[in-house]
Parts: structure tokens; C-alpha cells; sequence
């Protein structure tokens, strides 16, 4: 399988949201990575179908996205709605009808599906009252009913707690094994242990895709540690990237992004990727 996705334009008006967006995958997890309002939504909505490019083309395997590429994707938005009265079972067999399933093959596939997102026992209960995880792992049991090769998630740990973002993932990569997933998400966590490459995406446009450890390894002396009083602080911050601050006695331990020793006494630290990712994002021109 490979999805190709080939100089995507977006445009409301006079305003581009997109702005020539290209990348290729195939089987794996890739991360989407950006702030708020960087153009992710944007693009999902065109990989799933929900609305048409400006320009540009995607790509499945050689062909212009048709009934084959519909059939074959799996897609769970950001907000998942659910009737009020329908039970779990009663939306994924609501869903399984939608997507053409026979009866037979529905009820196999929603008793696997639940099983292995771990709501099993849950599938008489109306979903209106599910927890946001237990919401979560129902829309990935409905995104994958058709048994997809490619699943497009758009937030889809928004408003998880710690647990059950992990649960999730933990989900995602055993799914991702024979399919294409692209996870869109301004949560670095969410991708940093599990994706095989990392899109970086900002005001519309991309990067290089590149896996996790290309963008950490720019960023070798760059990433500095250094203490400051706590009064000095929000002056240090006006001239420098500060990723973390923690209180240490009478003073605070702080995590510096910059190009040069941002203070006399400050010593380099391993980079992570949220490092790589406000350094990308925040911040390249702060460290001019």
C-alpha cells in the first residue's frame, strides 16, 4: 500500500490554509505534528474525503482516490457524536451497516473489535456514558470495522488522561502493524515512542518527514540546563525558548533552547523531542 500526497493546496477565499503539502506513506504509524490552527484538521478532512483539495492530488496506490480508497479507510474524527439511545453494540452495528458489512460479518467483526479495544463488557451500556477513553477506543473499533488499510486519527487523545492516552497507544501500534495510521496531534507523547516517521506541519506547510531521532539529533547543542533566581526569570524568558522551569531550593532549574551558551553557567542536555518540536515551531527565529 502507499498513499502519496502530492503538493495539497487549501484555500477559503483569499485565505491558504494549506500551502503545497507533500508527503508518502505506507505501512506504519506517522505523526502529524503541530500547534493549534497549523492546518491538520484541514488536511485529515482531505485524506478522509470530507472535502475537496484546491489543488494537489492524493494518491493510492498510482490512482486518484475513488470508491477503492474510501472502502479501504478507516477515519476517526476529532469529535465523535453518538445518538443518545444507542448502546455501544447499537452504534458499531449502526456504523457496520453504513459501511456495507452483512449481518453476519458485522456481529464477528464488532465481538472481535471489542475485545481487542477492551470493551467487552461494555457494549450494552448507552456510549453516551462512556468515559472520553472508553468513547476513544469505541471510535477506533468503528474506524476499523472494514478492516482499513489506512486509519486517519485527528486528535484523538484530546482530553484523555495519562492512562488512558497510553492505552490508546498502546492500541494504535498493535493495529499499525499491517496498515498505513496517520495520527494527527498536537500531544509530542502521543507519537514520540510509536511513530516510524514525524510530519511536522506549521502555518500550512510541511517540513521533511523524518523519524524521531533525526529531528532530536539537529538539535545537539542547542538544548542547554542552567539555574536562575526566580525573580529573573520572566526577563530571562523575554530573550530566550525555555521548554521547562522547575523550582530547586532558592532557585529554578531551567531547560533552554538556544544556538549558544545562553548563560555562564549553563551545561548541554540530551535533546528530546519536544525540543525538536518548539525548536521547529517557536521558535527558530527566537534563536536566531
Amino acid at each position: 500500500m502507499e498513499l502519496i500526497i502530492s503538493n495539497v493546496m487549501k484555500n477559503y477565499g483569499k485565505k491558504d490554509v494549506l500551502k503545497g503539502v507533500s508527503f508518502k506513506m505506507d505501512n506504519g504509524i506517522y505523526g502529524l505534528l503541530g500547534p493549534n490552527g497549523a492546518g491538520k484538521t484541514t488536511l485529515i478532512r482531505i485524506l478522509a474525503g470530507l472535502i475537496p483539495a484546491s489543488s494537489g492530488q492524493v494518491l493510492y496506490n498510482g490512482k486518484k482516490c475513488d470508491k477503492e480508497y474510501r472502502a479501504k479507510l478507516g477515519y476517526l474524527p476529532q469529535d465523535l457524536d453518538f445518538y443518545p439511545n444507542f448502546t455501544g453494540r447499537q452504534y458499531l452495528e449502526y456504523v457496520a451497516n453504513l459501511k456495507g458489512l452483512s449481518d453476519v460479518e458485522a456481529d464477528r467483526k464488532i465481538k472481535e473489535l471489542a475485545e481487542q479495544v477492551d470493551l467487552t463488557d461494555d457494549m450494552e451500556r448507552r456510549c453516551v456514558n462512556y468515559s472520553g477513553g472508553m468513547k476513544r477506543r469505541l471510535g477506533i473499533a468503528q474506524a476499523l470495522l472494514n478492516n482499513p488499510e489506512i486509519l486517519i486519527l485527528d486528535e484523538p487523545t484530546a482530553g484523555l488522561d495519562p492512562y488512558e492516552r497510553i492505552k490508546f497507544r498502546n492500541i494504535i501500534s498493535v493495529f499499525s502493524k499491517d496498515r498505513a495510521v496517520l495520527l494527527s496531534t498536537h500531544i509530542v507523547s502521543d507519537v514520540d515512542s510509536v511513530a516510524k516517521k514525524i510530519i511536522m506541519i506549521k502555518d500550512g506547510k510541511v517540513g521533511s518527514m523524518e523519524d524521531g531521532r533525526a529531528y532530536m539529533q539537529r538539535m545537539n547543542g542547542k538544548v542547554w540546563e542552567c539555574s536562575i533566581a526566580p525573580d529573573k526569570l520572566m526577563g530571562f524568558q523575554k530573550n530566550h525558548v525555555i521548554s521547562n522551569a522547575v523550582p530547586n531550593g532558592d532557585m529554578i532549574d531551567i531547560r533552554v533552547l538556544s544556538n549558544s551558551r545562553p548563560h555562564e553557567k549553563a551545561v548541554n542536555l540530551e535533546p528530546n523531542l519536544e525540543d525538536a518540536y518548539l525548536y521547529e515551531f517557536n521558535y527558530k527565529e527566537a534563536m536566531a
